[in-house]
């Protein structure tokens, strides 16, 4: 009689494959979403290995089996949290009824993504690389493949836009350029400025700069 194969297996590399593989992919994704509560909570300064396997309910040489290093898993968890923004903003356009104001809904899907406790941690990240080089070199390549992807973003869900050329980048740029102003503003002030006329007149900003490209 033939014996049956494990269920465990590896792949010639020694690499997990099967449900091996992904009980470790699963495992990863418990410890980032971990570090990114810690984070949240603690700051980054404060976000430990030891906090973070708390956190993720494991021990802490489980963690460091997935992660050997602080620096890893704070890596792993920049791309996902960068991933998940993409994913957001996406699913947010993407969800707006037939014959939506374009240049609004991509305000308020801004404006609810600012104003998400997450994003006052990517200022936190920013500040800290100003003095640590070795976050400074994850976050900042990080950043630029953020904004090259969400410029593709907008295109694809606006394609409308597309015709703008250079004023469409204008346009991106007044919009994050604003909208991290107004995350600042929250993060001193305790509260986001009032919503609707804001997203009013930053959408007639942005209406206009289309309508000058018309009239060329």
């Amino acid at each position: 009689m033939a014996q049956r194969k494990p269920a465990t297996s590896c792949d010639t590399d020694g690499e997990p494959t099967g449900w091996q593989a992904r009980k470790s992919a699963s495992t990863r994704l418990q410890i980032v979403e971990a570090t990114l509560r810690c984070f949240d909570k603690l700051g980054y300064f404060h976000t430990t290995t030891p906090a973070i396997a708390e956190e993720a309910g494991l021990s802490r040489g489980a963690m460091l089996h997935h992660f050997p290093s602080r620096m890893d898993v704070v890596r792993a968890a920049i791309e996902h949290l960068y991933a998940k923004r993409l994913r957001a903003f996406r699913a947010a356009i993407e969800q707006l009824p037939p014959g939506s104001r374009l240049s609004s809904g991509a305000l308020d899907a801004y404006w609810n993504h600012v104003n998400h406790p997450m994003y006052a941690v990517f200022l936190e990240f920013y500040v800290a690389a100003r003095t640590d080089p070795e976050l400074a070199a994850i976050l900042l390549p990080a950043e630029r493949a953020f904004e090259r992807e969400l410029r593709l973003t907008a295109r694809e869900v606006f394609p409308d836009w597309a015709a703008w050329g250079t004023t469409f980048d204008y346009a991106l740029q007044l919009l994050n350029w604003t909208m991290d102003g107004v995350a600042v503003h929250r993060l001193k002030h305790g509260e986001a400025a009032s919503r609707q006329p804001f997203i009013d007149y930053l959408a007639a900003r942005i209406d206009s700069l289309n309508r000058k490209l018309e009239q060329r």
